[in-house]
């Protein structure tokens, strides 16, 4: 009997007369049709032969084991190994090439090779780029290391240029400046950490003061227009805000009645030029005055009127007053002794004599002495005071002796 396979052979009862071998499905193999054939597999639960369909470019053999897997080359993977392992990529008729992700990753996509999951702060198809806010440094080789950029003060990126060894920020926001944008530019000053732009109200020239402010403190430098303050906010000394409140103009000067003479010259000049100017009103102020009382020299003179400063001139002028009120009330003080004087003069006792046919008669009049003893004001002993107060000669010469 040929006993042949039933699922293996193409009939149970046809085989070789000579050598019983029966005549196998494609496939299979054996005396009987039995077995699977070289690339095949038994496939569990129907026992029949499969074929192995290994990839013939990434397998090593057409072989598989009982499973169907197929034995695959080095790179590849897969269970008929026709796919590219991790960390290889571009199936071709040959084998996979391994990924070019310069060890910042082990995988790739197995097309195109671009690196997944870059590692240590790179990016890019090969892991070759440094993220955003990160550079390449030196130390450590091709290290990825953030960048010493605020991201309030400039884009947060930066790169190390030709040369150097630190490095620079790419690009910093407005207001900053510096390697690392740490600096506050010209026009801006530092406010708790942040660079704000300096308030001087329009009245300073950056051409002339770059800085326009203070960069610690905001203080404006060079206030222009007469202006003055920290801002540049009012006025100078001797000039006021016109009806508009936009400019600051010169005040005009206050004459007063009386005249005062001014005299000025200078190291050089040898003569001396007077003139006679109305005086000035207290908050004039020096430019003012040199406007007023321009001194001109051909020989590069100088006035000694302007080298006197603004306080100076205030305290003189303050001393000049304190004197002449001193002066004043020691006048008021003598015209008030002398009148005190005269009235003295004025109620002191007085007598009144009266000549008569036959004697002469003395009266006192006092404001202070009413009751005035008037005995005694004569030294003449023969003298007689009348009941009425009238002291009376009695000698025949009519003598007396006040």
């Amino acid at each position: 009997l040929c006993n042949c396979s039933s699922v293996g052979s193409a009939g149970a009862s046809e085989c070789n007369r000579t050598t019983g071998q029966c005549r196998c499905l494609a496939g299979y193999t054996g005396l009987r049709c039995e077995g699977c054939a070289h690339g095949f597999y038994l496939q569990q639960g129907t026992q029949r032969c499969q074929p192995c369909a290994c990839s013939p470019t990434g397998a090593s053999s057409a072989q598989c084991d009982h499973s169907g897997k197929c034995q695959c080359k080095v790179g590849v993977t897969a269970l008929k190994c026709d796919q590219c392992s991790d960390g290889y990529y571009r199936f071709n008729e040959t084998t996979c090439e391994p990924c070019q992700c310069n060890n910042h990753s082990q995988t790739c996509n197995s097309s195109t090779g671009t690196c997944l999951n870059c590692q240590e702060n790179t990016e890019g198809d090969h892991c070759e780029l440094c993220k955003e806010g990160f550079y390449r440094s030196t130390h450590p080789a091709h290290a990825c290391q953030r960048c010493p950029c605020s991201t309030v003060a400039s884009t947060g990126t930066c790169r190390i240029q030709p040369g150097e060894t630190v490095p620079r920020c790419d690009r910093c926001r407005t207001g900053y400046t510096g390697l690392n944008c740490n600096q506050c530019d010209k026009g801006y000053y530092n406010s708790d950490s942040i660079c704000v732009r300096c308030r001087c109200n329009g009245n300073v020239d950056p051409a002339r003061s770059p800085s326009v402010c203070r960069p610690d403190s905001g203080e404006c430098i060079g206030c222009l227009h007469h202006t003055a303050g920290f801002h540049c906010e009012r006025c100078e000394e001797g000039y006021t805000r016109d009806p508009q409140g936009n400019n600051c103009t010169r005040k005009e000067a206050t004459l007063g009645p009386e005249t005062r003479e001014f005299t000025t010259s200078a190291p050089n000049a040898t003569k001396a030029t007077s003139f006679s100017t109305a005086v000035l009103n207290s908050t004039l102020s020096p430019t003012a005055l040199q406007t007023i009382f321009p001194v001109s020299s051909s020989d590069n003179s100088t006035s000694a009127f302007a080298d006197v400063s603004w306080t100076q001139f205030n305290i003189i002028i303050l001393t000049v007053i304190i004197i002449v009120v001193v002066l004043l009330m020691g006048f008021v003080g003598a015209v008030y002794m002398y009148r005190e004087y005269q009235n003295r003069k004025l109620n002191a006792p007085f007598w009144t004599i009266e000549l008569k046919e036959d004697n002469i008669s003395f009266s006192s009049y006092h404001d202070s002495i009413p009751n005035a003893d008037v005995s005694g004001l004569l030294e003449d002993d023969g003298n007689e005071v009348a009941p009425n107060g009238q002291l009376t000669l009695t000698t025949p010469m009519h003598n007396y002796k006040a």
